[in-house]
């Protein structure tokens, strides 16, 4: 019984360690997906991107770090103080916790493998926590007590709603073939057979651009419409609160970037060395990001009824006819 104790503490304390290391690595990612966000839309808006600070601007990331974090911390007068406070923080916790579950390659001596948590609910824990998110958005801008803000809150609200639904009924396709909510699973049933995203294109498109509403990114970035709203539901913040939104907007591109890898992509899996598993994974997480850079540069903003009806009357019966067509298939073969 006693090692039995020991045993499970110790297994506590390495989900908690490679926790922690695959956090840091997505934290010092992020920076770097800023740079890289604003060098390519630079060139693909045919001019510079940041020049000035650094060799070839390699340092504007820090710079606008200690510009949001000597800026003076503001609250209106309108605002209800701790939920206001809380907000963000809701926001990050929800992109950190996700984190956890995105595998960067299989079990390496028995019982140590490079991912946080390999738990048994798999994605329905990233949807679980995903839905934090929500709540993040919607306390910020109602507390903040501007009509701007609380516009962008329920924007948020009804956007995150309508896109989850063709989200998880995309991602129901893979869970069906692979015979698990594992991520790890669904990475390991994909090694010696074709990836899930030839055989599930119909639903990764749908996961992909559920996730580009879901992270209220152009073209669905509504919720912060400057022409309408001035910046939506974080308004009224600024300094790191403001900073705060901004950074989990890039963690949650790439947790939706690493769960389409993982499920859709063969995760860790591809040519060569199993050493290169984690370098694949980075690989695809960053080939995923250019995508998301490349439409904010190609697409306009949609109109809220546009985004609507994509979301209720095109995505959600595509994928619930995806999900029929696999299962019927899977049942059959």
């Amino acid at each position: 019984m006693v090692a039995a104790d020991v045993g499970f503490a110790e297994a506590s304390w390495i989900m908690v360690v490679k926790s922690l290391v695959i956090f840091a690595v997505i934290l010092g990612l992020v920076p770097m997906i800023l740079l890289l966000e604003r060098k390519l839309l630079g060139r693909f808006q045919a001019r510079y991107g940041p020049n000035r600070v650094g060799p070839k601007g390699l340092l504007q990331p820090l710079a606008d770090v200690v510009k949001l974090l000597s800026k003076e911390a503001y609250k209106p007068d309108a605002a209800v103080p701790i939920l206001w406070a809380i907000a963000p923080a809701l926001v990050i916790l929800s992109a950190t916790a996700t984190l956890a579950i995105i595998p960067f390659g299989d079990v390496a001596d028995g019982n140590v493998g490079l991912y946080g948590i390999d738990v048994s609910i798999g994605i329905l824990y990233a949807f679980a926590f995903g839905s934090i998110s929500f709540y993040g958005l919607l306390l910020g801008g109602w507390s903040s007590g501007s009509k701007y803000s609380f516009m962008g809150a329920m924007r948020s609200a009804a956007q995150l709603i309508s896109y989850e639904i063709s989200m998880g009924l995309a991602l129901l396709g893979v869970i069906m073939m692979a015979g698990s909510l594992s991520l790890v699973d669904i990475a390991n049933a994909q090694a010696d057979t074709i990836w899930y995203v030839i055989p599930q294109f119909v639903g990764f498109l749908i996961f992909m651009v559920a996730g580009f509403a879901e992270t209220n990114r152009p073209p669905f970035d509504l919720p912060e419409a400057d022409a309408e709203l001035v910046a939506g539901y974080n308004t009224e913040y600024g300094g790191m609160r403001f900073g705060s939104y901004f950074m989990a907007e890039y963690m949650e591109m790439v947790v939706v970037s690493g769960i389409a890898a993982a499920m859709f992509l063969g995760g860790w899996h591809g040519p060569g060395p199993d050493w290169l598993g984690p370098i694949w994974m980075l690989a695809k997480i960053m080939v995923l990001i250019c995508l998301f850079i490349w439409v904010r540069a190609t697409l306009p903003r949609l109109r809220y009824d546009q985004l609507m009806s994509l979301g209720w009357k095109v995505l959600l019966p595509l994928a619930t006819l995806n999900v029929l067509v696999t299962a019927v298939l899977v049942v059959v073969t």
